[in-house]
C-alpha cells in the first residue's frame, strides 16, 4: 500500500542526526541513474524509516509494504500507482480480475512515466512474486530498490540478480553508541517516559541492544508498564531480561 499521511512524516532532520544522509544520498544516485539497490540489515535497524524517507523525495517512487501474496502484491502497486498519479485507475479490490490481469493494468500504467518501485519488508518471497518482479522490472523498465533483513538467497530468493553487484547493495547498520545514546533520549522524550534513574540506563539500554533502534524502542515503551517500575524508578535488568524472552 501507498504512504499514508501518518508514515508521511518529516524525517530529513532524523536522517540527519543519525547518520544516514549518506545511504540516503546513495538511495537518490541509483533513482538518477535508474538502477536497482538491495537495502539491508537487521529487523529494527531502520531500513523502512530510510525508505519512507526517500519515497518523500521521489513523487514517482511506488512504495509497496506487503507482498504475502501475488495478489497482494499487485493492488498494493496498483494503490501506489494512483497515489503518484490519480489518472491511473484502480480496481475496486482487483474485483474478479485474475492476477495476469492486474498484472497487465500494472504493467501499462508503469510504461506512462519513469516510475520507480520501493519494496519493503521482503521476506522470501514466492517464485511467483519475484518473477512478477522481475517482470515489471525489466519489461516495463522499471528500477526496483527492496529492503531485507540479508543480502542472503534465502532472504531475496529469485531476486538476487537483480543486484548482483556489490555496488547495488547498501547495508544499514546498528548505531555507534553516541548516536543511540541521542536517539534513546529523543525517544524518551518523545514518549514522555520519567523516572528518577532514566539517565543512568539509557546508557545500558544501548549496549543492551548494540545501538539497534528498534530495540532500544521497544524496551523504552516496555518501561512505561508497571511491572517494570518501582515507585518513580525503572527496573532496567527486569526489563531487560523480559525483553531477551521475548516478553514484550
Amino acid at each position: 500500500m501507498p504512504l499514508t499521511p501518518a508514515q508521511r512524516e518529516p524525517t530529513r532532520e532524523y536522517l540527519s542526526y543519525v547518520e544516514r544522509e549518506e545511504q540516503f544520498g546513495r538511495l537518490q544516485n541509483q533513482a538518477k541513474i535508474r538502477k536497482p539497490m538491495l537495502v539491508f540489515g537487521p529487523e529494527g535497524v531502520g531500513k523502512s524509516r530510510l525508505l519512507r524517507a526517500f519515497v518523500e523525495s521521489q513523487p514517482l517512487a511506488l512504495y509497496v509494504a506487503q507482498m504475502r501474496s501475488p495478489r497482494e502484491f499487485l493492488l498494493g502497486l496498483l494503490h501506489a500507482l494512483h497515489a503518484a498519479d490519480p489518472e491511473i485507475g484502480v480496481p475496486d479490490n482487483g474485483g474478479t480480475l485474475t492476477s495476469s490481469s492486474l498484472k497487465g493494468i500494472a504493467h501499462r500504467a508503469l510504461e506512462t512515466q519513469p516510475f520507480l518501485m520501493v519494496l519493503d519488508h521482503l521476506d522470501a518471497p514466492s517464485r511467483v512474486v519475484t518473477g512478477m518482479i522481475k517482470d515489471l522490472h525489466y519489461y516495463g523498465r522499471t528500477p526496483v530498490i527492496f529492503a531485507s533483513r540479508s543480502p542472503h538467497m534465502e532472504d531475496i530468493g529469485a531476486l538476487r540478480p537483480l543486484c548482483a553487484n556489490k555496488a547495488e547493495r547498501l547495508e544499514v547498520k546498528n548505531w555507534p553508541p553516541q548516536i543511540a545514546l541521542e536517539f534513546a533520549r529523543r525517544e524518551a522524550e518523545r514518549i514522555q517516559l520519567g523516572a528518577s534513574n532514566l539517565e543512568a540506563i539509557l546508557p545500558a539500554l544501548v549496549e543492551w541492544s548494540d545501538g539497534n533502534p528498534g530495540a532500544i524502542h521497544q524496551m523504552l515503551k516496555m518501561a512505561h508498564l508497571p511491572q517494570y517500575r518501582t515507585g518513580d524508578q525503572i527496573k532496567a535488568h527486569v526489563l531487560y531480561l523480559d525483553y531477551r524472552m521475548g516478553r514484550r
